[in-house]
C-alpha cells in the first residue's frame, strides 16, 4: 500500500492531477499506520502474523 501510494503521489505531481495526489497521500498514510501497528505487535486485520 505504501508503494502504490508513492506511485500515485508521484504521478499526481508530475501529471498535475490533484485527485491522484490526494489519493496517493491518503494511501501512503494508511500504509505507514498499518506498518507501525504491525511492527509493534498489534494484530492488523484480525491476524497477528501475515505470511
Amino acid at each position: 500500500m505504501i508503494i502504490i501510494g508513492l506511485i500515485l503521489l508521484v504521478i499526481g505531481l508530475v501529471v498535475g492531477i490533484p485527485v491522484l495526489y490526494y489519493i496517493g497521500g491518503i494511501l501512503l498514510l494508511i500504509g505507514i499506520v498499518l506498518l507501525v501497528l504491525g511492527s509493534v505487535g498489534r494484530p492488523v486485520g484480525g491476524r497477528k502474523v501475515w505470511f
